[in-house]
């Protein structure tokens, strides 16, 4: 039996949430890749900018940034 059918399907769950009122009005969440490193200015790891919009090969390679990561974030 696989995972979240222990106790009934996950879409009878969900639906009994439904009738239930358990539904948010909000949207769900948009989620981006933003990029955070160091730089010369600011040695702290900070955020540098959103993937696409900045290239953290191009950073690190040019040397203006260093310890960078990649990670989800939401927006907004």
């Amino acid at each position: 039996m696989g995972k979240g059918y222990a106790e009934g399907s996950a879409v009878e769950e969900r639906l009994a949430a439904l009738e239930r009122g358990d539904q948010r009005d909000e949207p769900p969440a948009v989620e981006r890749k933003a990029v955070y490193g160091a730089t010369e200015e600011e040695p702290e790891k900070h955020f540098l900018g959103w993937l696409g919009d900045v290239d953290p090969d191009e950073l690190f390679a040019s040397g203006r940034a260093w310890g960078i990561t990649v990670l989800r974030r939401r927006v907004g």
